[in-house]
């Protein structure tokens, strides 16, 4: 493919910025607009940046949008739709489809419209009312916040007694300490099964061929205990439409193209031997999943994202064995505390012990005259990946390169794709949901 115009927007904070890294190297011309003030220099050195996205939209080809918000509020989705009206080609959502992640309630409600079966659930906007249905219905559940909130992943419970008693305590201690913040939350029925994400790339109008099953990590310390994150990492492979697909992404097909939609979607899901469960909607890029997911392209992903942004029938070439990614991560990740981030993590030197940079990815990093360097505020610099035939050779890849970087107080999981080779795969396997493949 002939060099591109890229212009890749990140709204709230800097999110794409490996896919624009990877994007540039491919030759193509790329510009990146971050608004989060401490974020902006995250990718510099690695990525050319603009001030002014608006200014670069009739220089772009494709214009990419990165994630659902606009500051505290969705928006992004309009923006597309607007971009799309005026004949640009866009990777993004619609406002619609910003609402599946923002509004729980009315994304069961488009799965149920859609015949997607539902685990039982219940929106509230006043805790005690909460409170009152727990203690009248007990059985564990879920708690979810809505709206801007929900990115605070920590506060993202999951109930462990059969009668609800730690959730009403989780509930009320929401109530002193985020009531003011917390527009509402969802209660979900809690679910025992393998939690599996089922992830399309959607063209405007149809699914590509190829699916993406991954399997999230999102606790912090290995065993899957400690405060939630965002994603401590993520173990996957590439499939075709089979019956997860089938009966969750695929009933959507046809809402998806007339909403015009284009990019990644996912729908995280529990699955057991009486059925598929979707838990929640990712109406946009996964984070770090799609700079797992790039480092298993084997076709352009420069020419990808412009032929899914142009509805040409993309076509991609995956690795067809298994992927692992890890997160590496500093002080106090996942948690916010100016003082510990100036004395451990600002501006850290990463350092390889070789030359070799395979599998390694950006997140929160900068370039400085060579020297890779910790930036923004969160923490979170890199992604390391992996791939092999199987998910062992995948971690024992990952791993190490993981060995080979030197990064004063870093930490990591060291169990991601563990569940895989526990038995997460034969009971999906057992229960019919890994085959045959369309």
């Amino acid at each position: 493919m002939d060099s591109k115009n890229f212009l890749f927007c990140s709204l709230d904070a800097a999110l794409i910025t490996d896919v624009a890294w990877q994007v540039h190297r491919e030759g193509h011309d790329v510009k990146y607009y971050i608004e989060a003030e401490s974020d902006r220099e995250i990718g510099d050195g690695f990525v050319p940046k603009t001030d002014d996205w608006e200014a670069e939209v009739e220089w772009a080809d494709v214009v990419v949008f990165d994630d659902i918000w606009v500051g505290s509020d969705i928006g992004t989705g309009a923006l597309a739709e607007e971009l799309r009206e005026r004949g640009k080609a866009v990777v993004g959502g619609t406002p619609n489809t910003d609402r599946l992640e923002e509004d729980r309630g009315y994304a069961m409600e488009v799965l149920e419209e859609h015949g997607v079966n539902t685990i039982d659930h219940r929106v509230f906007h006043d805790f005690d009312e909460g409170i009152r249905f727990v203690q009248q219905n007990p059985a564990p559940y879920v708690v979810k916040p809505l709206g801007e909130v929900q990115n605070v992943k920590r506060l993202l419970y999951v109930g462990d007694e059969d009668d609800g008693s730690d959730v009403v305590d989780v509930l009320a201690a929401y109530k002193k300490a985020w009531g003011h913040r917390m527009k509402g939350f969802q209660l979900q029925r809690k679910v025992e099964g393998v939690e599996v994400a089922i992830c399309g790339f959607f063209d405007g109008e149809r699914f590509i061929d190829q699916v993406n099953f991954n399997f999230e990590h999102k606790k912090l310390f290995p065993g899957n205990i400690g405060p939630s994150t965002g994603e401590m990492g993520t173990s996957m492979f590439w499939g075709g439409r089979n019956e997860l697909f089938a009966e969750t992404l695929g009933k959507l097909e046809g809402w998806l193209a007339e909403e015009g939609y284009v990019g990644s979607i996912d729908v995280n899901c529990i699955v057991n031997e009486t059925g598929i469960y979707p838990l929640e909607f990712t109406p946009r890029f996964g984070y770090p999943t799609i700079a797992l997911q790039e480092e298993s392209f084997e076709s352009s992903t420069g020419a990808f994202f412009y032929d899914l942004a142009h509805g040409n029938d993309p076509e991609l070439q995956v690795h067809n064995g298994y992927q692992i990614g890890v997160r590496i991560v500093l002080p106090p990740f996942p948690f916010d505390d100016e003082r510990t981030y100036d004395e451990s993590s600002r501006n850290a030197a990463v350092v390889f012990e070789t030359a070799d940079r395979e599998g390694v990815h950006i997140e929160d990093a900068k370039n400085v005259e060579g020297q890779w360097r910790v930036a923004g505020e969160s923490g979170m610099p890199l992604v390391v990946t992996g791939k092999g035939e199987t998910m062992r050779q995948a971690r024992e890849q990952a791993y190490e390169r993981i060995d080979r970087i030197v990064m004063p107080n870093m930490y990591y999981r060291d169990d991601i794709g563990e569940r895989w080779i526990a038995g997460d795969g034969d009971r999906l396997q057992a229960w019919g949901y890994l085959g045959p493949q369309s």
